[in-house]
């Protein structure tokens, strides 16, 4: 298999400056106090600090579950789900050099909140994490128009080619979904 292009330390920044604001819009949008914000745990990781099964090829970022438990007890009953946003540098990459109207920053941002909104999902139980292919395009749908709620009320540089972008994104899936209805 072929080296995948990651991000250098200059763009890992960018990320995580995306990922600082993200963090406070979601927070913000779903009226989370500071610990209750805390409670959600995950980790962002960029290619470099993912294992082989967690590099996917098309997503620009995938979200995985992990039953995770403290160290210092062996009761089960102190698990806990720890979510893991796997940014996929290589297609964000990829996706950036032939859209030079795409810029890292505010992709970056738009990721990171679409990820985030899923965690807060998950965790207040508005949505299963383990759905059927239908459930998971339906909350796609869902999480997509709630990301697009929350950017579309910021003033960033260069956020709205990627919001257009996913507009595109929306309207093929809700034709998709009309020709589903039809059938």
């Amino acid at each position: 298999m072929s080296q995948l292009n990651t991000f250098d330390q200059e763009q890992i920044q960018i990320v995580n400056n995306a990922a600082s604001l993200a963090e406070e819009l979601v927070s913000n949008a779903y009226k989370l106090s500071a610990s209750e914000w805390l409670r959600r745990r995950y980790d962002i990781k960029t290619l470099a600090g993912l294992a082989p099964d967690e590099v996917v090829h098309g997503p620009f970022a995938q979200i995985i579950r992990y039953k995770a438990q403290r160290t210092d007890t062996s009761l089960s009953s102190s698990s806990y789900d720890l979510y893991k946003i796997c940014f996929q540098d290589h297609t964000i990459l990829e996706k950036l050099k032939k859209s030079p109207d795409i810029h890292l920053y505010p992709f970056s941002l738009y990721i990171v909140t679409h990820e985030l909104i899923h965690i807060v999902r998950f965790t207040k139980f508005m949505q299963n994490f383990v759905a059927t292919a239908d459930e998971k395009m339906d909350e796609e749908m869902r999480v997509h128009k709630k990301t697009h709620d929350i950017l579309g009320n910021i003033r960033i540089s260069r956020l709205s080619p990627v919001l257009a972008f996913y507009n595109q994104w929306h309207t093929y899936h809700d034709k998709l979904l009309a020709q589903k209805e039809s059938l």
